[in-house]
């Protein structure tokens, strides 16, 4: 339908979901004692997928071998996108056109197209003191968003794209038997204001060499001849040796 030339990847999204995720990976679960000194510092791992792929690691033990069962270990970290929409708020003219030149190419591509990536990030932890501690690392750095630069492409290489936080629930997991693994989960949504980026399209082209003149006389504003017929200037050509 778009044709053969149509056939592209810019790894928008892609880029998008490792500029979103670099913002939580350096977060850390402290621990102390009842004298309140640091016994514990833990970098909280950070993965993408599903939420409903962590929750079935929590309850059921992955299998690795034929004879070992292993659970999975909190705190841990997951997000992913959740939605993606068109955001007619931010439409730009679709005729504009955003270029770069060298000496012997020019690149070009229509305007950029603004949606919205709605993103969850989901924090599992053992107990809810955890899970308030991740939570405030995370929290003070939206009021409400935070802006990431992003180089989309060679066009493109630095848009400040805002993430913003739109809310967050808590749920403590606390029925079951005492043999039940007990989860703590905190669920942020966050919406991030990213646009969409088509194909570049690239000229080759060389040095200019000849170039033709046709001189004019005007007189008194108005056109009266070719001066190549009346002997005064006569029709000429310029070229340029490279």
């Amino acid at each position: 339908m778009f044709g053969i030339d149509s056939s592209y990847y810019n790894r928008s999204l892609k880029k998008l979901v490792v500029a979103f995720g670099s913002i939580f990976n350096e977060i850390y679960l402290s621990r102390f004692d009842s004298a309140n000194t640091l016994t514990e510092k833990i970098r909280v791992p950070l993965s993408y997928g599903p939420k409903e792929k962590f929750v079935r690691r929590l309850t059921e033990a992955s299998s690795i071998s034929t004879g070992v069962k292993l659970g999975i270990t909190l705190p841990v970290i997951g997000f992913q996108i959740t939605n993606i929409a068109y955001d007619p708020s931010r439409k730009l003219n679709k005729l504009n056109k955003v270029f770069t030149a060298t000496d012997s190419n020019i690149k070009t591509m229509w305007s950029e197209v603004p949606y919205i990536v709605d993103f969850g990030v989901f924090i599992f932890t053992r107990t809810i003191d955890d899970n308030f501690q991740i939570v405030e690392q995370i929290l003070p750095n939206f009021t409400p968003d935070f802006t990431v630069t992003i180089n989309f492409n060679e066009l493109n290489t630095k848009v400040d794209v805002p993430f913003q936080l739109n809310g967050v629930q808590t749920t403590e997991d606390f029925e079951g038997t005492y043999a039940t693994r007990r989860n703590v989960t905190s669920t942020l949504t966050f919406s991030a204001k990213t646009y969409m980026f088509g194909r570049i399209k690239e000229t080759n082209y060389g040095p200019i060499e000849n170039v033709d003149v046709n001189f004019k006389n005007y007189v008194n504003e108005d056109f009266i001849m070719d001066l190549g017929y009346t002997g005064d200037v006569d029709t000429g050509s310029i070229t340029y040796v490279p």
